[in-house]
């Protein structure tokens, strides 16, 4: 449904800020990386670490919320520029974990 005339154009911008990937948003950055995780887990069946190729997938899309993350820097330091370095420690975090859950398997 179209917004009417009378809405504000700050309440359509912010109705579509998650879901568009042009715009900054550190909450679907972490979304999309901790979901990934969560894929990688139940792909990898996790306490017996089985050989799948399909984790590629929760990798590159784990790169890709991190790379949505980091576009969320800014120049000055802040502490919301202190919380976005923490989420790129959780996101490489993630990105290390998903790739020992794909080569693992390889080395046994």
């Amino acid at each position: 449904m179209p917004p009417s005339s009378s809405t504000p154009r700050s309440k359509i911008w912010r109705r579509h800020a998650f879901t568009d990937w042009r715009q900054r948003s550190l909450l679907r950055a972490n979304g999309v990386v901790l979901l990934s995780l969560v894929v990688s887990f139940w792909l990898s069946d996790f306490p017996h670490n089985r050989a799948n190729p399909w984790l590629v997938l929760p990798l590159l899309l784990a790169m890709a919320g991190t790379g949505d993350t980091l576009r969320c820097m800014q120049q000055r330091w802040n502490w919301y520029h202190g919380g976005v370095i923490l989420c790129a420690y959780m996101d490489l975090m993630v990105v290390c974990l998903i790739t020992f859950f794909l080569l693992y398997p390889l080395w046994l």
